[in-house]
């Protein structure tokens, strides 16, 4: 296994890993385990030869734990990464890039913002509600590393602004996150679909054009600290 790519699980004894099939391994002599944060030699060293690479499941969640790979080789990436940062052009590029990142993200932002808008719907007469409820959505959904639905690829804007939408509701204008919910298989989806179930009533209320005077101690409200006009 000395001259593959392997994704490994670890193990409390901190020399030791478990293979996808199960087996305990004891990493070789000679390797070190390269710390997670640096993403460019991450790829350098799985890129230049066998790598064993650590990550530690948390519900349906990864966590990168760091890469064994020989210790010789990840020094001297290490060496050549250290020269190259001293480049003057390397800060160029980085500037570069994160100034494209940026626009990337603000852009989306906008993107996923009118997307949730749309979705909502509602009608003329509260439309200021919808507006304050899509940036709120927007603002907690779309940043990097925030985790949420709106960051995936799988699936088209228009369902992650829905599913936004919903998983903002059901932590904002619900008691779900205080909710004891017993420990068995299918409960805690079984309450999420009822909760569900209870947001788009409520935003199906705010599409036919309801009073406002019908529309006291709204939760949606409530969540934005928003005042009835």
């Amino acid at each position: 296994m000395l001259d593959a790519a392997l994704e490994v699980r670890p193990t409390k004894n901190p020399r030791q890993v478990l293979s996808a099939e199960g087996q305990t391994l004891d990493v070789p002599q000679g390797w070190s385990l390269l710390a997670p944060g640096d993403a460019a030699l991450s790829r350098r060293i799985k890129k230049d030869g066998p790598t064993w690479t650590v990550i530690e499941m948390k519900g349906r969640k990864r966590f990168s734990r760091g890469i064994w790979a020989p210790s010789a080789r990840i020094e001297a990436l290490k060496r050549e990464r250290a020269v190259e940062r001293e480049d003057p052009a390397y800060q160029r590029k980085l500037d570069s890039g994160r100034v494209r990142r940026a626009k990337l993200q603000s852009d989306y932002a906008l993107e996923f913002e009118a997307s949730v808008l749309s979705f909502l719907d509602f009608a003329p007469e509260h439309q200021a509600l919808a507006e304050a409820l899509a940036k709120a959505i927007a603002a907690h959904a779309v940043p990097v590393g925030s985790g949420t639905v709106a960051r995936t690829q799988r699936i088209p804007i228009e369902q992650r602004a829905e599913a936004a939408t919903i998983a903002w509701m059901r932590h904002q204008t619900t008691a779900y996150d205080h909710m004891v919910i017993p420990r068995e298989k299918g409960k805690r989806r079984e309450v999420r679909r009822m909760l569900a179930k209870r947001s788009k009533q409520l935003l199906e209320r705010y599409r036919r054009d309801v009073a406002l005077a019908m529309m006291t101690a709204c939760p949606l409200r409530a969540a934005l600290n928003l005042k009835k006009n």
